[in-house]
């Protein structure tokens, strides 16, 4: 049966006079508004209004998706401009000083890759009235000007990024300044002997050239913190902890600390740090020591999970470095800081060794140091970028036969520490006669090797040798990649180096085949005090000495904690 509705080619029909089927539930005809087609019509029009209400709900939501577009839109644009400005804020906080050339230059690898030599400093400077309230000492002069470097470490990250050495050279070590000016302060020196802090005072590139000159160790970069900076770092990390093996009161830096493990934040960390009377025999010796206890820990902060990955955390970390930092201008920005954070956290925490240089007494000052003897295999061990440890994080032990059978069965058997030389600069350049002559007592060469310049600039670099001295000679060439053409026979005595032209900068002949024998590393950390980063058990000893004086007496740093009572501990 086919529905009444349907007409040709499937079009509705309707004769004028059939009537429509009324449907189940259908509205009866008698229900339907009068008024005929006009009424029809409105109706019409009426439930196409309804239509056009039921709509606008649509014509909202796409209003909405295109507020919300443009917000995200907005969004996107004032992050990455928080972005910038956060990029921008950090660089601008940076202050950055040329090292200009001061500190020599590192050699390559043979795949290409360079070590990484950074001489971190803390200074001592009164120069704002935020340090002078920290460090004292200004009740009578005021805000000072200049400072000295009272932490001196050379940080070294081998080329290969798997090791690490930081090692301490204590404020007291006496030494030859060299000829300097600072860029900023104007302040310059000829040149004199005293201790090797004191090169701060002419600018960070001064304090860089003299260590280079002492060490032999090229210093890429340098670091440098005021008392302010350490509080700002240590706040930043959330504290550091630390172990003491006794009770302690320094007098003199203001620490106290009950026997055992405490986190130490801002002033309380400067304190620890600043401390050279509370630990070992109260001298700057033992407070290396303890610097290196708190320096491990801090990096083991920086490595435990969490310390990174925290955005609010890296924040306030990054500021407070950026604020607290004066760096060279190859450290000059937020990207540089960045990569250097990285190639040291590539290193692990066992493979990072701590040490301090050995030192003897100086023989006109008591309470001064001189470099001691085993001090030159720990310079070369960095010099020539060699590990303190094997890969499971043990001390290397390399002894002596190792090195001879490395470096060749030509070797001289005039030992080196019977071999002195005169070394004459003929380059006019300041400071290359040193340089050398540091290099050589740096690989273990008599520490009575001299300089001196030459009588007339050399264009080519010469070593003459006297009668019965050639193998001396050759093995003065073979530590510094000198070849053999460049060996003369003279007629007096003894080995003289003229530095030349073609060579005026390095302490390798440049284009040479050096290749130094490597360094004894038993003898570089004996005496040195060596540890490395992952030992988080070790506790700073307390001085067991009468270091400090509490009421006008002289105590133990214990005994001044029992006496001290009621002074509240640095950590309280």
């Amino acid at each position: 049966m086919s529905d009444p509705w349907d007409g040709p080619a499937g079009q509705g029909t309707r004769s004028r006079g059939a009537r429509v089927p009324r449907q189940r539930g259908a509205e009866p005809d008698d229900a339907r508004p009068p008024g005929g087609r006009a009424a029809a019509r409105a109706a019409s029009r009426a439930r196409g209004g309804r239509r056009s209400r039921r709509a606008r709900p649509v014509r909202r939501g796409r209003r909405l998706l295109k507020i919300l577009g443009i917000s995200l839109s907005l969004l996107i644009v004032v992050t990455a401009g928080a972005g910038w400005w956060f990029y921008e804020h950090l660089n601008g906080n940076i202050h950055s000083v040329s090292l200009d050339g001061k500190g020599g230059t590192e050699k390559a690898d043979g795949f290409g890759r360079t070590p990484i030599n950074i001489l971190v400093m803390g200074s001592d400077g009164r120069t704002s009235a935020t340090d002078c309230k920290l460090g004292g000492g200004c009740s009578k002069t005021g805000v000072q000007t200049g400072s000295n470097a009272d932490v001196e470490m050379v940080l070294h990250i081998s080329a290969d990024r798997s090791n690490a050495t930081v090692m301490s050279i204590p404020r007291d070590t006496m030494t030859q300044v060299p000829a300097c000016r600072d860029s900023e302060s104007g302040q310059s020196t000829n040149g004199y002997y005293g201790q090797i802090n004191s090169a701060l005072q002419y600018g960070p590139a001064c304090q860089v050239a003299t260590v280079h000159q002492l060490t032999g160790i090229p210093i890429d970069h340098f670091v440098k913190l005021d008392f302010s900076g350490v509080v700002k770092m240590s706040d930043a990390v959330g504290g550091v902890s630390v172990c003491v093996s006794d009770d302690v009161y320094d007098t003199y830096s203001h620490l106290k600390l009950s026997k055992g493990t405490h986190t130490l934040k801002g002033v309380a960390a400067l304190e620890f740090v600043r401390s050279r009377h509370g630990f070992g025999d109260g001298s700057d010796l033992g407070r290396t020591v303890s610097q290196h206890i708190f320096l491990s820990a801090m990096i083991r902060k920086f490595k435990s999970a969490g310390t990174l990955t925290d955005p609010a955390a890296v924040y306030h970390l990054a500021d407070a470095a950026t604020r607290a930092l004066t760096v060279d201008d190859g450290l000059g920005t937020v990207k540089k800081l960045i990569s250097l954070a990285d190639d040291v956290n590539k290193v692990p925490t066992k493979r990072i060794t701590f040490a301090t240089m050995q030192t003897a007494a100086d023989p006109g000052d008591s309470d001064r140091v001189v470099v001691g003897p085993g001090a030159k295999s720990l310079f070369a061990t960095i010099a020539n970028d060699q590990a303190l440890t094997t890969g499971s994080g043990k001390k290397s032990a390399a002894a002596s036969a190792t090195a001879k059978a490395r470096s060749g069965a030509t070797a001289s058997a005039v030992p080196a520490a019977g071999i002195a030389v005169t070394v004459e600069n003929g380059t006019g350049i300041t400071g290359r006669a040193s340089a050398l002559a540091t290099a050589l007592t740096g690989q273990g060469f008599s520490s009575a090797t001299t300089t001196a310049n030459a009588p007339s600039p050399a264009g080519s670099t010469s070593l003459t040798y006297g009668t019965g001295d050639k193998a001396a000679a050759q093995t003065v060439a073979k530590a510094l990649g000198l070849p053999g053409s460049h060996l003369r026979q003279g007629t007096g005595s003894g080995l003289t180096l003229v530095i030349g032209s073609d060579w005026p900068s390095g302490t390798s002949y440049p284009g040479g085949s050096s290749s130094p024998a490597p360094a004894d590393t038993e003898a570089a950390v004996g005496g040195a005090h060596a540890s490395t980063a992952d030992q988080a058990r070790t506790c700073a000893k307390v001085s067991p000495y009468k270091t400090v004086t509490y009421g006008g007496v002289p105590m133990t740093p214990s005994q001044a904690y029992a006496a001290a009572r009621n002074k509240p501990d640095s950590d309280a």
